[in-house]
């Protein structure tokens, strides 16, 4: 299946949220301290408007939004891959490798490091990390509202 890349637009704003939040009930993230909790889930147009940040959707043939990423400001120097998402439909497609590939484009214009944080119960996605050139860290390397992410990645951009 083809998908197509693009900016998140206004109407995309609940399909991601209820993407995010099926993916955390799957994988049991579905508490305080995770992207679950994030006051800002349904509001990502807006959000990732501001310089610096961008959010990506990945849209099926039939117009099906499947999932997404953003790049979010931390420091001045260090970029968060966030809300790295996909339904099970699009796991394996290689569209999330497409995903990755213009978040990293995109954050390499404007910071030197990108950063994430995940769930251990997220294997899938550490190999991903893994194989995107991501290393593990084992402290936070900012304070992030995502207390409960027990697993941190880093990458040199």
């Amino acid at each position: 299946m083809n998908y197509l890349i693009r900016k998140i637009e206004k109407k995309d704003n609940k399909v991601i949220e209820n993407i995010i939040r099926s993916c955390l009930v799957e994988f049991g993230g579905d508490h305080e301290g995770t992207a679950w909790a994030d006051p800002d889930l349904g509001r990502f147009s807006e959000i990732y408007a501001a310089p610096g940040r961008c959010y990506w959707v990945a849209e099926d043939e039939t117009g099906k939004v499947v999932g997404g990423t953003g790049i979010g400001e931390l420091t001045d120097d260090i970029c968060e891959l966030q809300k790295m998402y996909l339904l099970a439909e699009a796991r394996g497609t290689g569209v999330a490798g497409r995903l990755m590939k213009i978040a990293l484009a995109f954050a390499g214009q404007h910071y030197k490091q990108c950063y994430l944080e995940t769930l251990e119960s997220m294997t899938g996605a550490q190999k991903f990390y893994e194989k995107s050139g991501f290393h593990r860290v084992y402290e936070p390397v900012v304070k992030t509202e995502h207390f409960s992410c027990d697993v941190r990645y880093l990458k040199d951009l």
